[in-house]
């Protein structure tokens, strides 16, 4: 895809505007950081807002916690501290009250009994799928409101802002 910057200093796409470029100043195409900044403000302003999205009293590190739960489980609460990267303390702290919310089952390891496992509760698997579920609504409304170019747009993007997040090899 090829974009351009348009006079208001917004990126388009060209496939969409005409077959002759935008001749645009130098110093209004947006560089690395400018864009990198950019980026950063919308993925906290759309963090912010999905986390308005959320159910209960869960705080949004109790959320991934259970969601790391989720996906690894039955984890011992070292594993859960590594994965969240948090302190024993505090990773102790946050399985104890995932447990008194009934999200959470915590129980010795058959092999060390020194050892605690947490894993989900059928209401811990029913909390994250109201929540999964109320959060893609609020971003399918949202898109909802975008023309089919726009949403074009946006399904092309996401596998380069997935590979944002792979880990540098």
């Amino acid at each position: 895809m090829i974009y351009n910057v348009n006079y208001r200093g917004k990126l388009i796409d060209m496939r969409q505007t005409s077959d002759i470029p935008i001749v645009v100043a130098a110093d209004t195409v947006p560089d690395d950081s400018e864009l990198a900044a950019r980026l950063r403000l919308l993925v906290n302003r759309m963090a912010r807002r999905l986390r308005g999205q959320a159910l209960g009293d869960l705080s949004p590190s109790l959320t991934s916690a259970l969601v790391t739960i989720e996906q690894q489980g039955p984890i011992t609460l070292g594993q859960l501290a590594a994965c969240e990267r948090v302190t024993p303390p505090s990773v102790t702290r946050m399985a104890a009250k995932l447990e008194r919310l009934g999200l959470v089952l915590r129980e010795a390891d058959p092999a060390d009994r020194r050892v605690s496992r947490v894993s989900l509760t059928a209401e811990g698997r029913r909390t994250l799928q109201r929540s999964r579920t109320r959060k893609t609504a609020f971003l399918a409304k949202r898109l909802g409101k975008l023309d089919e170019s726009e949403l074009a747009v946006v399904r092309e993007a996401l596998p380069v802002l997935e590979r944002l997040l792979e880990d540098d090899r």
